[in-house]
């Protein structure tokens, strides 16, 4: 595990700047201007290494400095790096906040490979950091069914939970590492902008919890400095440092983000912004999110993932086309959370995919009533358990027009609500008949505050199967309540076994699920 200098990381996460720098296999330039504080000696990478969407030949690796400079990159099969291949990186600008990422390009599939990462000052030339290593797993081709295993959790630092040395630190991902899953898959709520911190805060049986704190998590967050600090912030604590240098990403967005239950074109009530604007606030943090996390380089956040025969990953985004949060009753087909176009993208590509299963990354349970105050609602369901209604209907059209297409194998997984269950879904108990019976497995959180259980809407016909809530809200990581979700696939029998754990990584339920023919 690699140690780092607190006073240094700290330093570094607070310097201000801008931009993304994104790079091909051979790199890509991105402007640099002078930083207006100027460090002395190596360059410094700040806040580790990460990798992700790592596919059968391909795969972001990401890295932040201290100062601006020229990002180098080795690959190789081999962990003492003989005969590694030399990638130079695009360069690393305050434009970007001193972030970048390149994608590797030409990888052999199914493999363990590991990086190295440096950067070279632009003052001194030659001048090199101190190299960070990683390792990552490349997708496997598309005509080998090798084993699979991937894990899933979300909500990050939230409801006043930060790092706490004395609680352990977010050791969720330390379990999550022991796993030694092929990739990770973060299903939402990555950073808690609107989720201040103080830095004591008194359990209900007297201890006190003592949080790391930085002028970045004082406050909500408005700038993009304070959106950046966010990540910068996560980034801090060692678990997370060394699964993230291990374990491919894949990243969705999805309220906390920005701010809590938002949607385009919202206007804010909450006296603690100054810029009430959510557009402004979302175009500032998805900014930070694509600089500090290794998402890929085109920026849009629904795509697919192959995974060779046996799987496909696809990830959606249901922030960036969220209609308003009201009663959710409305008949308008033409409204709802994933707009038409990749409504119409998430169906062609079911269709499409030849994959066993068929993993669907929804950051929004599709049966749990998610309520936006009295009258309001955040998520997919209402709540009445009839006909589909509101955004019920995309849903209704996606099941459908998959249990027409002959499309098996459908799973969904999901977190946002804080506690974990599995849900099966079946036409048999349902008001709507349309569709192919299914399950949706729900973890987290990661690192926040506990909550649940919601209540289920019975439109598709949901049977809660199993369900690990707190016994009341908000209870706090110390008292346990976190959790993550664990995907098994079968190479030979191609069964699909997952396993609801806590966090230090006990199965509190599993189910094993055969192959569809």
């Amino acid at each position: 595990m690699t140690s780092f200098d607190r006073r240094t990381l700290l330093r570094a996460g607070l310097v201000s700047g801008a931009g993304l720098a994104g790079g091909a296999l051979l790199g890509a330039s991105g402007a640099s201007a002078a930083p207006a504080w100027r460090p002395s000696g190596r360059p410094v990478l700040t806040h580790g290494v990460q990798s992700g969407d790592a596919t059968a030949d391909s795969a972001m690796v990401w890295t932040r400095a201290d100062r601006a400079g020229r990002l180098h990159v080795e690959v190789s099969r081999r962990p003492d790096f003989r005969g590694a291949r030399q990638i130079r990186g695009p360069l690393l600008a305050p434009s970007g906040d001193f972030t970048g990422k390149v994608r590797l390009r030409d990888l052999p599939a199914g493999e363990r490979l590991h990086y190295r990462v440096r950067v070279e000052s632009l003052d001194r030339p030659g001048l090199l950091s101190e190299p960070l290593v990683g390792s990552l797993r490349t997708a496997p081709g598309a005509g080998r069914c090798s084993d699979l295993r991937f894990v899933w959790t979300g909500d990050i630092v939230g409801q006043g939970w930060g790092i706490s040395s004395d609680f352990g630190g977010m050791k969720i991902f330390e379990s999550m590492r022991k796993v030694r899953p092929d990739f990770y898959l973060c299903s939402g709520d990555t950073v808690y902008s609107d989720g201040p911190l103080a830095e004591t805060v008194t359990l209900p049986d007297g201890r006190i919890w003592r949080n790391l704190v930085t002028p970045e998590k004082s406050k909500v967050a408005e700038t993009l400095t304070e959106y950046r600090g966010q990540f910068a912030y996560n980034l801090l604590d060692e678990h997370l440092r060394a699964f993230a240098a291990e374990v491919p990403q894949i990243n969705q967005w999805d309220d906390h983000e920005v701010t809590n239950n938002w949607y385009p074109g919202e206007i804010l009530a909450d006296d603690r912004y100054t810029e009430k604007r959510v557009d402004v606030l979302a175009s500032r943090a998805r900014q930070a999110f694509h600089e500090w996390l290794p998402t890929p380089g085109d920026g849009r956040l629904y795509r697919r993932l192959s995974y060779g025969p046996l799987l496909d990953v696809f990830v959606l985004d249901m922030r960036t086309y969220k209609d308003a949060n009201d009663g959710n009753t409305y008949a308008d087909r033409d409204r709802g959370l994933l707009g038409r176009a990749q409504r119409e993208w998430l169906i062609r590509e079911l269709k499409q995919s030849r994959a066993t299963w068929k993993v669907i990354a929804n950051d929004l349970p599709i049966g749990l009533v998610v309520p936006d105050g009295a009258t309001a609602q955040e998520g997919v369901a209402q709540g009445d358990n009839g006909l589909p209604a509101g955004r019920e209907l995309e849903f209704a059209e996606v099941l459908r027009a998959a249990h027409r297409g002959g499309v098996s194998g459908l799973v969904f997984v999901t977190a946002d609500v804080h506690y974990t269950a599995a849900h099966h879904y079946d036409p048999a108990r349902a008001a709507v008949r349309d569709f192919t019976p299914f399950w949706e497995f729900v973890s987290g959180p990661a690192h926040a505050g506990a909550f649940g259980p919601n209540a289920l809407d019975g439109t598709f016909g949901p049977k809660a199967v199993f369900v690990n809530a707190p016994p009341a809200a908000n209870t706090s990581p110390a008292d346990g309540f976190q959790h993550f979700g664990e995907v098994a696939i079968d190479g030979r029998s191609r069964e699909l076994t997952v396993h609801l754990r806590d966090r230090d990584g006990r199965s509190l339920w599993s189910t094993t699920l055969a192959a569809p023919r």
